[in-house]
């Protein structure tokens, strides 16, 4: 299955060598590992907590790995993205490609978080020591994505 959405802790190293073990016939592969910030400006971080809507948020993170696949020769994808509440310093979202040459797997990873932080369907909570608040991705989300049409 190459995505997964879950309450599931992550380990990225693990999820890295079971993605190289099964992957045949390729030249590169990038990984990304997302992890909980402790700091934000001036707001200490105790955690985020992600909701999603199911088969929407899994549906429209598919679509993507297939217009990933379309734009890019990949032998192989993953997309392991944590829901629930998730503490600073764990991982909540794993991205890994894999493609004959290591240009189109760095890009398709790139791509893949693009949509991830952008348009798949999760929403947000920031959760730090004084208050709890919805966040939207940033300007500079949106102007990455860009990129991409």
């Amino acid at each position: 299955m190459s995505v997964i959405v879950s309450e599931d802790a992550l380990n990225a190293g693990t999820l890295l060598s079971q993605f190289e073990a099964n992957t045949k016939n390729a030249g590169g592969v990038v990984s990304f590992s997302g992890i909980v910030r402790g700091q934000k400006g001036e707001n200490k971080v105790r955690a985020l907590l992600l909701q999603s809507y199911s088969p929407l948020t899994e549906n429209g993170i598919q679509a993507a790995v297939e217009d990933a696949k379309q734009r890019w020769p990949l032998t192989s994808v993953l997309v392991h993205h944590r829901i629930g509440e998730i503490q600073v310093g764990e991982t909540i979202v794993f991205v890994a490609t894999a493609s004959e040459h290591r240009r189109d797997a760095f890009e398709a990873a790139d791509f893949l978080m693009d949509y991830l932080k952008t348009e798949a369907v999760f929403w947000k909570k920031e959760i730090t020591e004084t208050a709890e608040t919805w966040i939207e991705p940033r300007k500079e989300d949106y102007q990455d994505k860009l990129r991409w049409n």
